[in-house]
């Protein structure tokens, strides 16, 4: 293995029944930050990291230290890795901490004024509106979809000769269980589109320039520019889903998503064509963007732990994993849930979460000075030295029943607080169930070596699509 790829570790996890075999772990390099060895990076030299890849500019005091502070073109910058601190900003006053301006800009071109970025009342009720398409009963119907969608890939799969982009079939797959469970549509005619759109964004646009994390979000920059462009071709794909889903009308499961988004949850009128617009481009984005960088970690790990995959084909084996079966079975695959949660520490989608800070405050014991930039990074909560046993190594055997939990401010997969992900447990579902689908057919593994380097563009992404082979079980 090259260097900067997975190497093996003695540790062993403990089993789940008898009957399976005890499984190695592995240890996952720390990305090597350039910093390494240097207490401060220049502002300059940090700033030009965090364009290029900011996991590239967090220093290893990032990864030990409970609170980090340092100015960035004389406005304070805090890195809290300290749970209270984080109750406090994102629970307790989180009134008092708004989005920055980098990201609105970054995330203004897909989302609008969507849930993601509606404040106030506008994302009250926006969120009331969503939320029941989320809840808990919903589960058997996104489980239906999820299970439809993973046989099929499966298939395409087992015709598949040679090597495999499994990145690009976790795109296209959560896309297309995006618009089946939400929107009752296919969505083979708009997902190249779609992936295509979504990825030039992410390779060219969603890192900002210095000057633009600083900036305030109504000022234009050339960057901009070039985003408004984009959102021009992204509302223009996503009006042709709405017009194509409203023609054929809804079906299967009554009403879908686009039925609750398309008026007022208390006073029933329709609304408007731009905010329909911009709800469904949030949720299809959101729904298809993390759960396929998820789904590919997931597998990218998989692929150099043979062991844990037999032990997910071994607990997937007896169950049913077709349509009419999927909920039933989902209780049941523990492990495989666990593998998901795992995967999702060690390569959480969202790297970080941005604050501004609207008044001085004090967040656990930590002085927050009016107009700081606040970051949370999960990237670097959940590999903490002081929050985790062993926080490099992929040891599934964490999130199983009987382990100790980990603290709740020191596992943000999906956020925290009344902005935490409401489609955590629709994500949750599709990734368990897409996993345990494909390993119980396959043996995965990589077919090269070229290390994989994750990159913070809105979601760690890949640098590359690593090429798969699979073998029929």
């Amino acid at each position: 293995m090259q260097a900067g790829g997975i190497g093996p570790c003695n540790r062993r996890l403990g089993t789940l029944t008898p009957e399976v075999p005890l499984v190695s772990d592995i240890t996952l390099p720390r990305f090597p930050p350039p910093s390494a060895g240097r207490e401060v990076l220049p502002a300059r030299e940090y700033a030009a990291l965090m364009r290029q890849n900011v996991l590239a500019a967090f220093s290893e005091r990032a990864f030990t230290e409970e609170v980090l502070e340092r100015r960035l073109f004389g406005r304070v910058q805090l890195t809290l890795n300290r749970p209270a601190a984080i109750r406090h900003v994102l629970i307790d006053n989180a009134e008092n901490y708004a989005r920055s301006s980098a990201t609105r800009r970054l995330l203004y071109p897909i989302a609008g004024r969507g849930l993601l970025l509606a404040e106030g009342e506008e994302w009250r009720v926006q969120r009331r509106t969503v939320a029941p398409s989320f809840a808990p009963r919903t589960v058997p119907m996104v489980a239906h979809h999820v299970a439809a969608v993973a046989g099929e890939l499966a298939e395409t799969l087992a015709a598949e000769e040679g090597e495999v982009d499994l990145a690009e079939h976790m795109q296209l797959l959560a896309i297309e269980i995006a618009g089946r469970a939400m929107f009752s549509l296919k969505m083979e005619p708009f997902a190249p589109r779609m992936r295509a759109l979504l990825q030039d964004y992410g390779e060219r646009l969603a890192q900002p320039s210095p000057f633009e994390i600083l900036l305030p979000a109504w000022i234009p920059t050339p960057g901009d520019v070039a985003r408004w462009r984009f959102r021009r071709r992204w509302l223009a794909l996503i009006g042709a889903i709405i017009d194509a889903r409203q023609a054929k009308g809804a079906a299967g499961f009554g009403r879908d998503l686009l039925d609750l988004m398309a008026s007022d949850p208390e006073t029933g009128k329709p609304v408007s064509r731009r905010k329909l617009v911009d709800q469904v481009a949030t949720m299809i984005a959101a729904g298809h963007a993390t759960t396929a960088v998820a789904l590919f970690w997931a597998f990218y790990l998989l692929a150099e732990t043979p062991a844990v995959q037999e032990r997910i084909a071994a607990e997937a084996g007896p169950l049913d994993l077709a349509p009419e079966g999927a909920a039933e079975a989902l209780p049941h695959l523990v492990y495989t849930r666990a593998v998901v949660q795992e995967a999702l520490r060690l390569y959480p989608p969202a790297y970080g979460i941005f604050r501004l800070a609207r008044r001085a405050d004090e967040a656990g014991g930590v002085a927050v000075p009016k107009g700081a930039i606040v970051m949370i990074a999960p990237w670097l909560l959940h590999r903490h030295k002081t929050l985790w046993t062993e926080p490099d190594a992929f040891d599934p055997g964490r999130f199983l029943p009987g382990a100790p939990p980990p603290d709740r401010f020191a596992y943000l997969p999906f956020g925290m607080g009344p902005r935490v992900c409401v489609g955590a447990q629709f994500a949750l579902t599709e990734a368990v169930l897409v996993l345990a689908r494909l390993v119980r057919q396959f043996v995965i593994s990589r077919a090269d070596n070229r290390p994989v380097v994750p990159v913070a563009a809105i979601t760690v992404r890949p640098d590359h699509p690593p090429p798969f082979r699979l073998r029929p079980r």
